[in-house]
């Protein structure tokens, strides 16, 4: 089985920004030791428990000290952006790291509606222009009509312009849709590009998403075949019942967010397990946690094992969301890190 990383890069209660960075980079490099074939980061604004909100900066952070682990955005929210701003980064970071960068673009704005009304500088109707975007996007950086290195040539007040995102590349990052509707499964699909559902935040339709992009998929040079990655919120501990207090602070957090309630840092393993809730809130406690796979290695890595074969997934991408105890050193999270290296026992071994 091919394993993965998506790492939110939480931030919890005393941790500075710099603080979950170093975490966060130690655990990039276990990944990389581990032999997971890729590492990404989203794109969050303006969460106090999140502190993953550029990839484009975040991932030379995060690849330094690797040598052969895959790195990319699960995703870029394109609409935030233009599409030569994310060309140029990109085509930047495959400069960088040749062979080893993945563009995962999205739709949804990644955000609250202030925040991304700033940051999308009062465009409204940019998710409208998601599909000319992504083609734009593909050929600026060579994995379009043009070849890689080529410009693009644009026609402005009738006269002939070339565009290039970066003078000379001789390779480019592999572009992927992520989703968690019909649109960008459909879009995946029409265009050749690999798709991955956004499992990991307990969105139903997965077999409805992945049916439309299968049945629907048109071959393109890069990918003859449909290409999908299943992200999973996984907690994974020597015995279930560490576990499944592992688990609780971030299954707190999806209730906080989702009932309203005022948004914090991610709360320790003692703080989540002595906060009072509210009725609704321990009901999505008990959903959020019954949808992630949370137990022994053993445990852990059958589950995985039967929801690849389930879905007929190429690769399963972990999203560890294991908290940490209040004794935890601030600069580590001992708990994902644990649970990458004991499902790598499992899995990869």
């Amino acid at each position: 089985m091919k394993l993965s990383v998506l790492d939110l890069i939480p931030t919890r209660t005393a941790q500075t920004s710099a603080l979950s960075l170093a975490a966060s980079a130690s655990q990039a490099r276990l990944a990389d030791a581990l032999g997971y074939t890729r590492y990404w980061v989203a794109e969050h604004h303006n969460m106090p428990a999140v502190a993953s909100s550029v990839p484009g900066v975040l991932i030379p952070f995060l690849a330094q000290g690797t040598s052969r682990i895959r790195f990319g955005s699960g995703g870029v929210m394109l609409p935030n952006h233009t599409p030569l701003a994310v060309a140029e980064q990109f085509a930047l970071l495959e400069a960088m790291f040749p062979g080893r960068i993945d563009l995962g673009l999205g739709r949804a704005p990644g955000s609250d509606p202030v925040t991304s009304y700033l940051m999308r500088g009062g465009g409204a109707d940019a998710a409208e222009r998601f599909e000319q975007d992504v083609e734009l996007l593909r050929e600026l950086l060579g994995r379009g009509r043009t070849g890689v290195g080529e410009p693009v040539s644009l026609s402005l007040a009738g006269r002939p312009y070339e565009v290039r995102a970066t003078p000379r590349a001789t390779s480019a990052p592999d572009v992927w849709l992520l989703g968690s509707s019909g649109f960008s499964a459909d879009l995946a699909a029409r265009t050749g590009l690999p798709y991955v559902f956004a499992n990991h935040f307990g969105m139903p339709g997965l077999e409805r998403a992945l049916a439309t992009y299968r049945e629907n998929y048109q071959p393109s040079d890069a990918y003859p075949e449909p290409v999908t990655i299943l992200p999973v919120n996984v907690v994974a501990a020597r015995d279930a019942a560490t576990a499944r207090r592992l688990a609780r602070p971030q299954a707190v957090q999806m209730a906080f967010l989702r009932t309203g309630a005022p948004l914090r840092p991610q709360l320790t393993v003692e703080e989540a397990e002595a906060i009072a809730l509210t009725t609704a809130q321990a009901e999505l406690v008990a959903a959020t946690s019954g949808a992630a796979v949370v137990g022994t290695p053993q445990e852990a890595a059958e589950q995985l094992r039967a929801m690849a074969r389930r879905h007929g997934v190429d690769e399963v991408m972990i999203s560890p969301a294991a908290g940490a105890f209040e004794a935890d050193p601030l600069d580590r999270v001992p708990a994902r890190e644990e649970t990458l290296r004991l499902l790598a026992e499992e899995l990869l071994a």
